[in-house]
């Protein structure tokens, strides 16, 4: 790894610091020896960690800090009014929106591993980070959550390799260079910025388009929408599948057991090439690990090391994640925002031997929660019982005065057992009424809903 190409800018200021992405880039660029400032619009976790870290941060705007930088980065997310933004326009300083950055900097590593799909990209990312740092690979990551063996969302590592989470929205994947591309799959979403799953599927054609004649894709054969796209795509291609008869790598023989973990055997080209267990829950993680196990064969790592890195994986912040207990109930968090998602968490759930789930879904900006408003209903109507609040607008503004509202009647109409309530604080007070021991609480969305979860297991505490 060098980052000369980038160490031309002696001095960084970073507009969205608290971002998981920009965070992230801001610890890398201060390993890498790089001035970094920054400013959010609000204190977190992740600014307050890279205070400690030394790197001088403000909460709101400072002039001052764009006036000595030598480079802007900014998030997608920061309006065209901020007062930073518009000064370092007027100052003709040099801007990169967060993405083009990290493109330029995927361009120092030789082997640079980017993770894409609508669904499962952190945990993928996740995996095969593992795999590497067991295989003593020395690798870069960049994830978006939280990993417990490396302590945070990255790692700066000082070899060639550079594993990336890499997100469609707003094409941002387009901006990297990638030597390995992996597609876990492509789905209806942000339908906000892509209109329709044509344009999404497009946006796919064009990435693996980002790769050179010596790339790689590795695509999962299980999806349509991935194999559409696959049969359109110019490169070396590795497949993986469960069902799927012709991908090279195929999980067969898949047992759950009593906590709902898998363990699979698999097959490169029909011929067994081990045996292999997780440590997370449910049946989707196992197309996860078949690409990570395709990732890892395709950089001739080990199987011992795969095996180990593989089950030695307990999952990532908030994916399916059991975060503690209130009064012996196992409560969950969950990330999903998408109604393929939360059908996946559904399905994790049923795999656990309970008596009643408890769902308290966070819808996720308005766009999603309008274009997918039936098919949130119809999944969330299988749970024993629902708690809908507000939706969390993110980035929005209610233009189509859409409601969480909206949802309730809907989910109504075949599960009764469905209300509506706006605050954190009610929601802890209707559970802890009515849950019993032998039940699932889980809370499910990209938001703060978690709090709740975390409100409960303190109330747990303190009893």
């Amino acid at each position: 790894m060098s980052l000369d190409s980038i160490k031309k800018y002696g001095r960084i200021h970073m507009i969205g610091i608290g971002g998981v992405s920009m965070s992230g880039l801001a610890e890398l660029l201060t390993d890498s020896k790089l001035i970094v400032t920054g400013s959010d619009i609000k204190e977190s976790e992740n600014t307050r960690h890279l205070q400690e870290l030394g790197l001088e941060i403000t909460i709101g705007s400072n002039k001052e800090m764009v006036e000595n930088a030598d480079l802007i980065v900014y998030t997608a997310a920061i309006p065209k009014t901020d007062i930073e933004y518009c000064y370092a326009k007027d100052l003709n300083k040099k801007m990169m929106e967060r993405s083009e950055f990290l493109g330029e900097i995927t361009k120092c590593f030789k082997e640079c591993i980017c993770i894409s799909g609508t669904h499962g990209k952190t945990t993928t990312t996740s995996m095969i980070s593992l795999v590497f740092l067991t295989a003593n690979l020395d690798p870069t990551i960049e994830v978006g959550a939280y990993l417990k063996p490396i302590k945070g969302n990255n790692k700066t590592g000082y070899s060639e390799y550079f594993i990336l989470e890499s997100c469609e929205y707003v094409d941002s994947f387009l901006q990297f260079h990638p030597h390995t591309e992996i597609i876990l799959n492509i789905d209806n979403d942000h339908l906000d910025y892509f209109k329709n799953i044509e344009n999404i599927k497009k946006s796919f054609l064009a990435f693996t388009n980002k790769l050179d004649e010596t790339g790689t894709i590795i695509a999962n054969l299980d999806d349509e929408n991935t194999k559409e796209v696959l049969e359109k795509a110019n490169h070396f291609k590795i497949t993986y599948g469960i069902n799927n008869e012709n991908a090279d790598f195929q999980a067969k023989n898949i047992v759950l057991n009593t906590y709902g973990y898998p363990t699979f055997d698999c097959y490169k080209n029909n011929e067994y090439y081990g045996t292999y267990t997780l440590n997370v829950y449910g049946s989707h993680n196992i197309l996860n690990a078949l690409a990570t196990i395709a990732t890892s064969d395709l950089y001739k790592i080990p199987k011992e090391y795969i095996k180990n890195g593989l089950k030695n994986f307990t999952g990532a912040n908030r994916r399916f994640e059991k975060i503690g207990e209130y009064k012996g109930i196992p409560v969950i968090d969950d990330y999903a925002h998408h109604p393929t998602e939360i059908k996946t968490t559904l399905k994790c759930c049923r795999d656990i031997p309970h008596n009643t789930t408890w769902a308290i879904f966070e819808p996720h900006t308005y766009s999603r929660t309008k274009a997918h408003l039936e098919e949130f209903a119809d999944v969330l109507k299988e749970f024993d019982h629902v708690i809908i609040t507000d939706i969390y607008a993110a980035r929005e503004i209610n233009e189509d005065n859409i409601s969480s509202l909206d949802l309730v009647t809907l989910i109504q109409e075949e599960n009764p057992k469905c209300i509506y309530l706006e605050h954190y604080e009610e929601i802890v007070s209707y559970l802890k009424e009515r849950v019993h021991k032998g039940d699932i609480i889980i809370t499910i969305g990209a938001g703060t809903i978690n709090q709740v979860g975390y409100a409960l297991i303190e109330e747990n505490q303190e009893l």
